[in-house]
């Protein structure tokens, strides 16, 4: 115990004996019951089997699996081939982790080719394409693309801006897909369908968004099992911010306390992890602690400012975190009261514990998303807290690029509950004039027969209420 209340310390120093202390104090080992705040983590017999250490990531057959899952959907739609373009698609069907920004990418996927992937793509990213999953990749230079522009070939030339929807869909038709039905993430604007008639006569395109969106919305074991490694990270990541906190007190701001706990968060993390330093190991890896936040900044839902206050009594602290572990994982934020507390924080406090519960226990299958949304809103309607609520309780938890994800725990959504599905816990008030917000969140996760929730973080006064 007092080594890792060294380390704690340590911490606080500055930013360069904080990178050392994290990485001294991720690698302390852990026995038994666990020191400092981990002895309060509860864990719960429901939670299923974490990835173990050494699947950092899903494997290119998991993609591939699910990309002929795709194919065979879209087969049943009409469709000849799929041409996929968002990232969040890209990365989910391909496990090709890269962000395209304005330099657009696309995958094409014939639906009678099982294992084939044809790219077409900036030239910035063509090693990361051709080394994972490529049975070949087409590249235009950079955006904007000049016809016949490319240095890294020696034609260092200046030409005609090309049009990148008009440039792919050329070498569409090249490939013989004129007159074919083409599966899109998107139904085409106007101008893109002209485009789209000239260059490809006699194809039509059928828009398979919901095929995609449906898949990525209920979890397979693979990536529950990596989504709940991460939550282990959380544990103790939380655990250590609740420590520092103790520790450091009035005289850390919450600006501190995020950079500490990322700093430890990925120390932590990255001792598990297996790289080399080339691409496709060590993917999707996040640990953020940018919006921890103190004092009056807590009780703003969606805040615009820096956050760099000092923690003080009487006053809650918000340690916001958001862990990824090969794209998997999500968002786990808890509340601190410093005491001492006022009766009104106390009873915001209570409800928003209570509408916790509610969530847990309705968020079952067959169970109506607006329904659960319609129970935890009632509850802080009858508590009083009408005036302290603005947003829905909770939404569907995506992976990748994809925190939001449909469907929402909210009033206009009446999607069913199935298994598989995960979402966000987070029914929170906000009381601006006071101060005062308490926005809690975990992942539930949605089984054969209820809702679990996959921390082990408490949420009880024991964990929430500190004193200095």
């Amino acid at each position: 115990m007092s080594n890792r209340r060294e380390f704690v310390r340590t911490m606080g120093l500055s930013l360069a004996a904080s990178a050392a202390a994290s990485a001294k104090l991720a690698a302390l080992p852990f026995t038994g019951p666990g020191e400092g705040s981990e002895r309060l983590l509860v864990r719960n017999s429901h939670h299923p089997e974490p990835a173990p250490v050494g699947v950092d990531r899903l494997p290119l057959s998991w993609y591939q699996q699910t990309t002929q899952r795709l194919r065979a959907a879209a087969k049943a739609k009409g469709v000849d081939a799929i041409l996929l373009q968002t990232d969040t698609n890209l990365v989910y069907f391909t496990g090709c982790f890269r962000g395209s920004g304005e330099r657009t990418t696309w995958a094409l996927f014939m639906v009678d080719e099982p294992e084939t992937i044809y790219w077409f793509s900036p030239s910035i990213d063509r090693d990361l394409i051709t080394s994972w999953w490529c049975t070949e990749n087409t590249y235009y230079f950079c955006y904007p693309h000049a016809a016949g522009g490319f240095p890294n070939r020696g034609a260092n030339m200046r030409g005609e801006r090309v049009d990148l929807w008009t440039w792919v869909l050329t070498h569409l038709r090249e490939r013989g897909l004129a007159g074919k039905t083409i599966g899109l993430e998107r139904e085409l604007t106007p101008s893109s369908q002209r485009t789209f008639s000239s260059i490809l006569p006699g194809s039509a395109n059928v828009d398979i968004s919901d095929i995609c969106l449906g898949m990525r919305i209920i979890k397979t074991p693979e990536e529950i099992a990596l989504i709940q490694r991460a939550y282990r990270y959380f544990d103790k990541v939380h655990a250590f911010a609740r420590d520092y906190i103790l520790e450091h007190g009035t005289n850390a701001t919450d600006y501190e306390v995020g950079q500490a706990l990322s700093s430890y968060g990925i120390n932590l993390m990255m001792r598990d992890v297996k790289r080399d330093g080339k691409p496709h190991s060590a993917v999707g890896i996040e640990v953020t602690g940018n919006y921890v936040r103190a004092g009056v900044a807590t009780a703003y839902p969606h805040p615009n400012q820096f956050f760099h206050t000092k923690l003080q009594r009487g006053q809650p602290v918000y340690v916001n975190c958001d862990i990824l572990l090969g794209g998997f994982g999500g968002e786990g934020y808890r509340n601190y009261i410093i005491t001492p507390s006022t009766q009104h924080h106390d009873r915001m406090w209570q409800v928003v514990a209570d509408t916790v519960q509610i969530m847990t226990e309705e968020t079952k299958p067959g169970a109506i998303c607006s329904d659960i949304a319609q129970k935890v809103h009632a509850h802080q309607i009858k508590s009083g807290m009408q005036d302290f609520i603005y947003h829905r309780p909770g939404h569907g938890q995506g992976t990748n690029f994809e925190g939001h994800q449909a469907p929402f725990i909210a009033l206009g959504d009446d999607t069913v509950v199935q298994e598989g599905m995960t979402f966000s816990v987070e029914p929170g008030l906000y009381d601006a004039q006071r101060g005062i917000g308490i926005n809690p969140s975990d992942r539930l996760l949605v089984t054969k027969d209820r809702g679990v929730r996959m921390s082990s973080i408490p949420f009880s006064r024991e964990w929430s209420y500190l004193t200095l």
